[in-house]
């Protein structure tokens, strides 16, 4: 049954960027259709921004102007406050605690907030039987939290991993297919609006592990635990690592990655080198994908556009339908009071396969004082490559390991890196196979 069935629904929209101007349009465009799913008009009653004069294509004149959110929060007018201002604390924060204050549900893509400041939200949300909904702060357009906390509510989830950031996989996709370096990617990223002025939450994996974390506290039951993801970006990928990873048989994508252990949960976000034959190797482009593996489902693959207004601004108001409709449930798939402090597992214990590139001076007994390092720390070969040779000068050598723990490995580098041939700090980039 609708709830309030043939009452409006009343919207407020606090941020009125890419992805607000998205939700007004799509609201508008799809007015008759989401009367028919809710029953209810769906109404924007108010919305708010920095800047009133702004051209954002599209009339504002019908809606209430506040030039504070927190302000439009606390205002009667609506039933759900859409918060789109972005960034984990200022007027996102405080302009969603002063919703939920006074009886509003809330509708949010800021990931940041949610990683941060979810569980605190969403226990003030359920004690008041409100909704907290946050589909679009994940993924994009890919209704990913509603399959991880409805659909595969039956399962017992061991791990997922995904391309959590799009500008990312489009720089690595780029990289490999032109040969061309990170930086001038980048540029070109910037240019065509994929990349932010300062990518530094995208290219150093931040967005990916707020996300991340997310994801994690919807598939294990765990409370959120941003600050306990290992995090690296993808500055130090170089084409020449791309082309031997091509020649190996494996793409570059950055991951992120959670298992639950037992005893405790990995969540690392890193670059990692996977078959070109599993289904994460396809994912090209600004394109995002999440896989996880539960116990009855097994494998299960989502994949779209995670990012930009038009497939964000879908999944925002998939939240607000849902909210109109009265389907409120659990913000982390089950009472916020409920979720586990889980253990999180040092990355130092991870145990995978290892590419490692190294520059030397090719000369007789490099290689045997290498191999002697790894040897000492436990550390097997699995390949070498080296093309070409050129007596007395510095030569690129790859070598990749079989299966051994992230501690061997940094400690057989740390003794390699030591050496007198050795010319260059070690790039080490895991392999991940993701196959049974």
């Amino acid at each position: 049954m609708m709830a309030d069935a043939g009452k409006p629904f009343k919207i407020a929209i606090a941020g009125l960027g890419t992805v607000g101007v998205g939700t007004i349009k799509l609201l508008e465009q799809q007015a008759s259709i989401l009367q028919n799913r809710t029953g209810r008009a769906l109404e924007i009653v108010a919305v708010s921004a920095r800047d009133r004069n702004r051209d954002r294509g599209c009339d504002l004149g019908g809606y209430k102007w506040y030039d504070d959110p927190v302000e439009m929060a606390r205002s009667e007018e609506a039933d759900v406050f859409v918060e789109l201002i972005g960034g984990s604390d200022g007027p996102a924060k405080a302009s969603c605690e002063a919703a939920l204050a006074s009886g509003k549900h809330v509708v949010t893509a800021n990931k940041a907030l949610v990683a941060h400041h979810g569980h605190e939200l969403a226990e003030v949300a359920e004690a008041k039987g409100l909704g907290l909904a946050y589909e679009a702060a994940v993924a994009g357009g890919i209704p990913v939290v509603k399959a991880i906390r409805e659909g595969l509510s039956g399962n017992r989830i061991s791990s997922l991993h995904g391309i959590l950031n799009g500008t990312c996989n489009y720089i690595l996709t780029t990289m490999r297919e032109t040969g061309r370096s990170f930086d001038d990617v980048l540029a070109e990223a910037q240019e065509l609006g994929y990349a932010e002025a300062d990518p530094t939450f995208d290219v150093d994996g931040i967005d990916a592990a707020h996300k991340l974390s997310i994801l994690a506290s919807l598939a294990f039951g765990a409370k959120i635990d941003f600050n306990s993801v290992y995090v690296e970006g993808i500055r130090r990928i170089t084409p020449t690592d791309i082309d031997y990873a091509n020649e190996l048989g494996f793409k570059f994508k950055l991951l992120g990655i959670a298992e639950d252990c037992g005893n405790g949960i990995f969540q690392r976000v890193h670059p990692v080198m996977v078959p070109m034959d599993v289904p994460i190797a396809s994912v090209e482009g600004v394109f995002n994908a999440v896989v996880t593996e539960g116990d009855f489902v097994g494998t299960t693959v989502l994949e779209g556009r995670g990012a930009g207004g038009g497939p964000t601004a879908s999944a925002v108001v998939a939240d607000i339908v849902d909210i109109a409709c009265g389907r409120i449930v659990s913000v982390f798939g089950m009472p916020a009071a409920q979720l586990a402090e889980k253990a999180t597992l040092p990355m130092d214990s991870h145990i995978g396969a290892y590419y490692v590139r190294l520059v030397v001076v090719d000369k007789p007994g490099v290689m045997a004082d290498i191999t002697a390092a790894l040897r000492d720390a436990e550390v097997s070969l699995e390949a070498v490559l080296q093309r070409g040779r050129d007596p007395g000068a510095p030569v690129s050598v790859v070598l990749t390991t079989h299966e051994t723990s992230e501690a061997s490995i940094r400690q057989a580098l740390e003794q390699i890196e030591r050496m007198d041939a050795v010319k260059e700090p070690a790039c080490f980039i895991r392999i991940e196979r993701f196959q049974d």
